[in-house]
């Protein structure tokens, strides 16, 4: 979005319809900027309070629908409504559904009581408060802080590490555990857990490569 190449003259009719375009996106994006706040506070404040043990119950089901949500991406990449490779956002949304509704759902009191939940969350909803807010605010100004285009393009790097190991751990706990008494489920988390290997790869690799082409254009623009 930020980063889109300036594109030829469309015809009119395509011209007209982009407003209403970019009012679903920035609608969207402000959505679900505020779930995952909804998220964040929720999860640290019951951490706080009451410990890791009471962030499932309390804010499990908000999540997963939350997280559910994001199909829509995948939708928007594929029919074109954005421009975002459709093989890495498939990759960056099926894990996590893999992990909501594959591990914590039919494994909720082997993994979801687990301190590692409520840091996959945090590693989650942090990063997509950033992410959310970052696009709702470049669609409807044109521009975002630099400040935030700092915040976008860095925080992966403590982030992406936090979210993937908890996700890795959590197949782990309910690979080793519960899913062995169900033919074939412990053997196919353990495939996953493989998969993870060269698919974070993959998507630290697209994140650098996003990263070197914003902050070398911010640096152009300074110079």
């Amino acid at each position: 979005m930020a980063d889109r190449p300036q594109q030829p003259a469309r015809p009119a009719a395509e011209r007209r319809s982009s407003p209403l375009k970019t009012g679903y996106l920035v609608l969207y994006n402000a959505i679900s900027t505020i779930l995952w706040g909804t998220i964040l506070g929720r999860v640290l404040l019951i951490a706080g309070v009451h410990g890791t043990r009471y962030v499932f119950p309390g804010v499990g089901e908000f999540a997963k629908w939350t997280q559910t949500l994001a199909l829509l991406e995948v939708v928007h990449a594929a029919v074109g409504i954005v421009r975002a490779p459709l093989f890495t956002t498939l990759m960056q949304v099926a894990s996590r559904i893999l992990l909501i509704w594959g591990i914590v759902t039919p494994f909720p009191n082997t993994v979801a009581f687990s301190p590692i939940y409520s840091t996959m969350l945090i590693a989650w909803s942090i990063t997509e408060v950033i992410r959310y807010s970052y696009f709702a605010i470049n669609l409807s100004t044109g521009s975002v802080p630099a400040a935030w285009l700092w915040l976008r393009y860095n925080t992966f790097f403590i982030l992406y590490p936090l979210g993937i190991s908890s996700e890795c751990w959590l197949v782990w706990l309910a690979a080793s555990g519960p899913a062995k008494q169900y033919t074939g489920v412990r053997e196919a988390l353990f495939a996953v857990l493989l998969v993870y290997v060269p698919g974070s790869y993959i998507l630290f690799t697209h994140m650098m490569a996003q990263r070197r082409k914003i902050m070398r254009g911010t640096r152009a623009k300074v110079n």
